[in-house]
């Protein structure tokens, strides 16, 4: 954008891009608050106002007017399988951010409509019943009505899978197909499936069935890849911590995006672990990896953190918090043990997924046992992820042996089920953020996106501050919430110090990364309700404008079409945004008009059923009664 009275006239220090106009939060306690930035070779080398950086503008610099917004460093999610999402990402039919499981029914029926022979429609993830006004599940008649012969996959969260007749065909269970374990096949009286398969309490089951689908190749793998960093662009991530995750192998799994780093065509920082998947051989997986690797190998595009969230099978804790909590074998802690001393012992950090207490104190009291013989803390960087009921004493064994945190927001999707299980009182303290955070403990923030909440980070800054999950359940007291700007710094600084990175990103401060975004609506002054609507307008990761909307429009670097050309990706985009209501009133009218919506299909569900007149609603008027 031309900018009238910055005259080109720097020479050997000019800047590649000055955003200037801006109402910049920096999160630099020196000067929290600035008005200009300026970027040259990838790191900030101003900022302040518009006349520090005026003399920074060459002939060459690209500067762009913010037009009075709200600019924030840019977001890290600590917690996301950003490696294994971007493979599938096109692939996939996104509910994230759908109202009506009627729009997400017509969503699946015109997509199945286009996809050719032999591929499935999939809803993996991103979505909860909860969010719909209808606030149910589609059901399996539903699924063969709107796809009869094309297979169809819906993931919801971690507890159950719906699938239409050609998908239960597809992926060939029968009538003659055992349970696998911790997961059931749910049958009819004839015996056959009928569509439903639940996690009791293992998710094995839906990932697995998920895996007998059509994968991407070759070229598609690095366009898909690249559509979904650009979709994690367009909410202000610059950078992400991808925790691995079952199915996804090192280093096959890997190639595609050290393939971009090599291309310079990352626009997203990643820093990622690695995950034993095979159950008997963690210990000479982990072995093997740390002969060939070092945390921190690479650079501030693509590196290495360790391992996790699993280092075995058999001390991980699932979380369908619709079902009772898994009972851990007894005796795990022996494999246990060998990996967390194989990878304390040759300077490798980890995460571990621990859903409950429970299981916590089980695996602090190895760490205490290593302890004693000066394995903790020694300087790796070392957390627990999730931890929904931890409790205070473990949060104050953590702190004494060295350990961080990681939260994300699954009880915004999961919240409801967590309640009627567990009750408000639990709930509340689920999980202890201001705990955390008192004791002075690192308390990364992520989404742990994206099969079950969505990879929008605002979200779950929504969550933190509000305590509600995407039902409008408030579930945390104010006891357990934190400001905006405590909310900001977990998903900026905090995920900077879990990869050791804090002294060049999280904070706007020259000698930093140039990793910035500027909002749509102003973060720290729009209602609590309007924070899930916020987008990036501009983000800039390390000086390159990677996702420009709005008046800046083309101003990032081109992608390749979607392939294929029959993606959802491709005609629906990834998440479904809604406007900001602005104001009280026109939430109020948006509620109506869903509950309206509800009302129509209620209508419809008995005339179905001949409990009520098959016909079209009708406004009675007593004055024009005849």
């Amino acid at each position: 954008m031309p900018v009238g009275g910055l005259v080109p006239s720097a020479t050997d220090d000019a800047a590649d891009l000055i955003v200037r106009n801006a109402k910049i939060h920096t999160g630099d306690p020196g000067r929290p608050q600035a008005e200009a930035i300026a970027i040259r070779d990838g790191v900030i080398t101003v900022v302040g106002d518009d006349k520090d950086v005026a003399g920074r503008v060459g002939p060459a610099t690209k500067v762009v007017d913010a037009l009075g917004r709200r600019m924030i460093p840019g977001l890290n999610d600590s917690h996301l399988h950003v490696i294994r999402g971007g493979l599938n990402y096109v692939l996939e039919l996104r509910w994230d951010g759908v109202r009506t499981l009627r729009q997400g029914l017509a969503m699946l029926r015109e997509q199945a409509a286009r996809t050719p022979k032999g591929q499935w429609v999939r809803v993996v993830g991103g979505w909860s019943a909860e969010q719909f006004a209808e606030r149910r599940l589609p059901t399996v008649a539903e699924l063969n009505a709107a796809a009869p012969d094309t297979p169809v996959f819906v993931l919801h969260l971690y507890q159950s899978a719906v699938l239409n007749r050609a998908a239960l065909k597809a992926a060939g269970y029968t009538r003659d197909t055992p349970d696998p374990k911790g997961g059931q096949i749910v049958r009819g009286r004839d015996g056959e499936p009928t569509g439903m398969l639940l996690a009791a309490p293992s998710a094995l089951i839906l990932y697995s069935t998920l895996a007998k689908a059509p994968v991407l190749e070759g070229e598609d793998k690095k366009t898909s890849t690249r559509h979904f960093l650009r979709e994690l662009n367009r909410f202000g991530l610059t950078s992400a911590i991808d925790a691995a995750g079952g199915f996804q192998n090192f280093p096959d799994n890997y190639s595609t995006v050290v393939e971009l780093a090599k291309a310079g065509q990352l626009s997203l920082r990643i820093a990622y672990h690695l995950f034993p998947q095979t159950a008997g051989q963690e210990i000479d997986d982990l072995a093997r990896w740390i002969e060939m690797a070092r945390p921190e190998d690479g650079d501030e595009w693509l590196r290495l953190n360790g391992a996790g969230e699993n280092l075995t099978w058999a001390a991980a804790d699932f979380e369908n918090f619709a079902q009772p909590r898994p009972e851990l074998a007894p005796g795990y802690e022996t494999e246990f043990e060998k990996a967390v001393r194989l990878l304390m012992e040759n300077g490798w950090g980890f995460r571990l997924h621990a859903t409950y207490d429970d299981t916590i104190r089980r695996d602090l009291a190895i760490f205490e046992k290593l302890a004693a013989e000066g394995l903790f803390p020694a300087g790796n960087r070392w957390l627990f992820d999730h931890a929904e009921t931890v409790s205070a004493d473990s949060l104050d064994r953590i702190a004494a042996l060295g350990g961080a945190m990681s939260v994300q927001n699954r009880l915004s999707f999961q919240g409801e089920a967590f309640v009627r299980r567990y009750g408000p009182g639990a709930a509340a303290d689920a999980p202890p953020i201001r705990a955390m955070l008192e004791r002075g403990l690192t308390v990364g923030a992520g989404t742990d996106a994206t099969r079950v909440s969505t990879y929008n980070p605002w979200i779950a800054l929504h969550w933190l501050i509000t305590g509600r999950t995407v039902g409008d359940l408030v579930m945390r007291p104010p006891h357990n919430r934190v400001d905006r700007q405590t909310a900001l710094s977990m998903f900026t600084e905090a995920g900077a110090r879990l990869t050791g990175e804090e002294d060049v990103k999280g904070v706007l401060r020259p000698g930093f990364l140039g990793d910035l975004a500027v909002l749509s609506e102003d973060y720290f002054a729009v209602p609590e309700p309007d924070i899930v609507h916020i987008e990036s307008l501009l983000t800039v990761v390390g000086g390159r404008i990677v996702y420009a909307a709005a008046e800046y429009e083309g101003l990032d670097e081109e992608l390749p079409p979607v392939r294929p050309e029959w993606s959802p990706v491709a005609h629906f985009g990834g998440y479904q945004a809604t406007p900001g209501t602005g104001s009280s009133g026109a939430r109020q009218a948006e509620s109506l008009g869903l509950a309206v919506a509800e009302s129509e299909q209620h209508r419809q569900w008995r005339a179905r059923r001949g409990l009520a007149p098959d016909t079209e609603s009708t406004v009675f008027d007593p004055c024009f009664s005849l």
